[in-house]
């Protein structure tokens, strides 16, 4: 057995949540890739996943195995990398688009640590709150959040968009705290124009719950209504990558805790998957590693 490529199709059946997906992910037959995931089993001697018609979820094993899986994988990277000659070295432009928050709060230090891995690799970061056309505008991939993506196109799960619900003190001083979801109504609600504009979701122990909000401003992109709930306009449903960090240094304040906001997948999505450029196939690989399937920005913020 390839125990390798084991490994990279039980990371790839986990971050995509199906074997059919990792199949196609990985140009592989969904036989081998269950067959793969059999013989990973065998060889560490317990089984890793549960497997039902409507999903995979991991067992006790499987979630201590996968963290090990995820860092072979990049140890593997890193020492092909070690050794590539110098002209087989990723090199040249790439045009990401991205969203202004993610950019701004996560993939921008991304970048940077990819560029000073790659020298010879240029990065074009499009920050644009719309859904590009990759081959009209000339983009090699583009970052999106979403749970409906164009099935036309190729993409490579990253990790989860978790949301929060907070307001700073300065706001909360004057407006009683929400205790219940229903509240919110009664609040100043600064709105995304795409996402939420007058409905905000939630699971709340194990159900589905739906509240009508409004408020006085919204905005086409999350940078803005960060610095509106910061400067105390009102109360906001924001990305935890972005506002996590606020909420942890007590500048924002983290309310209905209980409630948690529907999730969103975080994708990298390209044209296609035939002739890839080396650099693109690294930088895929390398967001892979940096954006695991637990976001590591809610790592702290959990321990609130």
């Amino acid at each position: 057995m390839d125990r390798l490529q084991a490994m990279r199709v039980f990371v790839s059946v986990v971050d995509l949540g199906s074997q059919s997906a990792a199949a196609d992910q990985l140009d592989l037959s969904r036989p081998v890739v269950s067959r793969y995931l059999a013989e990973l089993e065998d060889w560490v001697g317990a089984r890793l996943m549960h497997r039902t018609t409507r999903k995979l979820s991991l067992t006790a094993a499987g979630s201590e195995i996968l963290p090990r899986c995820r860092q072979m994988l990049e140890l593997s990277s890193d020492m092909q990398a070690a050794v590539t000659e110098p002209d087989e070295a990723p090199r040249g432009l790439l045009r990401i688009s991205v969203s202004t928050s993610f950019g701004q709060a996560q993939l921008a230090d991304a970048m940077a640590a990819f560029v000073k891995r790659y020298p010879g690799v240029s990065i074009d970061l499009q920050m644009l709150d719309r859904t590009v056309n990759l081959v009209d505008e000339r983009i090699d991939l583009a970052i999106r959040t979403s749970n409906d993506l164009d099935p036309n196109l190729i993409a490579r799960r990253l990790t989860v968009c978790r949301s929060v619900i907070c307001a700073s003190p300065a706001y909360l001083h004057e407006h009683p705290a929400p205790q219940r979801v229903e509240e919110l109504s009664e609040h100043n609600c600064l709105t995304h124009s795409y996402f939420g504009k007058s409905l905000w979701h939630f699971e709340q122990d194990g159900e589905s719950q739906s509240v009508t909000v409004q408020g006085n401003i919204s905005a086409n992109e999350a940078s803005t209504l960060l610095r509106a709930t910061l400067a105390g306009a009102g109360v906001a449903m924001l990305p935890s990558y972005q506002a996590g960090v606020h909420i942890v240094s007590g500048e924002l304040i983290r309310l209905l805790p209980q409630a948690e906001p529907r999730q969103m997948n975080i994708y990298a999505v390209y044209a296609s998957r035939k002739h890839m450029p080396t650099t693109l196939r690294c930088m895929l690989d390398f967001l892979v590693l940096r954006f695991p399937q637990e976001p590591v920005w809610d790592v702290e913020l959990d321990r609130l």
